[in-house]
């Protein structure tokens, strides 16, 4: 999953992007509302909002993309716990509200179930054919059997798995991957196909010549 903060509290953000990365979550981080408005539109599975932001607030932030039929799920995290700024911000547009401190535990479920929502999934077991994937347990299945795969190989087929009649460049499967200030090799998609089909199935991820690779559904 490829997460967008928009977090003004340095410490905090920091905090975020490194328990979230452990969740097998890649996330980039801006602190103010300008930079996310175009920064918003380059593919992200969910986005996380504080309010306080300086400037243009979170509140004005979520109207303004939403103004611009940006449909990716949006969770606003923040310190104001009232009724009312809670209902703003749901009538605003975002999806889900959650107040400071949480554990991060709940955060990185709330993106998962919006992700899944978002991509048209009930549960937390993603299928397709006799292929599943548990975001919970973080484990993939071959015909009921379990599959051991590494974090990379766990990471790219849940790009797969979320979306599985879409086809990913190699481009947008490095955003999934890494985040834009990580080193990236072009090679390392293809690599990586190649060791996940090993696994799964070489018919279970196909190259679609020219545009990239999609799961076969």
């Amino acid at each position: 999953m490829r997460i967008l903060i928009v977090e003004d509290e340095t410490e905090l953000a920091k905090r975020l992007v490194a328990n979230l990365n452990r969740h097998d979550m890649t996330c980039e981080w801006l602190e103010c509302a300008e930079d996310a408005k175009s920064f918003a539109l380059e593919g992200f599975d969910a986005m996380v909002i504080d309010l306080g932001l300086p400037g243009m607030s979170g509140l004005e932030l979520i109207r303004f993309l939403r103004e611009r039929n940006v449909r990716m799920p949006i969770l606003i995290f923040t310190a104001r716990s009232s009724w009312q700024e809670k209902v703003a911000g749901l009538n605003a547009g975002a999806d889900d509200y959650l107040v400071k401190p949480v554990h991060i535990e709940e955060l990185a479920a709330r993106l998962r179930a919006l992700a899944r929502r978002a991509a048209g999934h009930s549960e937390e077991r993603l299928t397709c054919g006799a292929l599943a994937l548990d975001t919970a347990e973080k484990q993939v299945y071959l015909d009921g059997a379990p599959v051991a795969v590494t974090g990379s190989e766990y990471r790219l087929l849940a790009i797969f798995m979320h979306k599985p009649r879409q086809t990913f460049s190699a481009s947008e499967i490095l955003d999934h991957l890494y985040t834009l200030d990580e080193e990236r090799d072009s090679n390392t998609v293809e690599v990586l196909v190649g060791r996940l089909r090993r696994k799964v199935g070489r018919e279970r991820i196909l190259t679609v010549r020219g545009l990239g690779y999609r799961l076969q559904a």
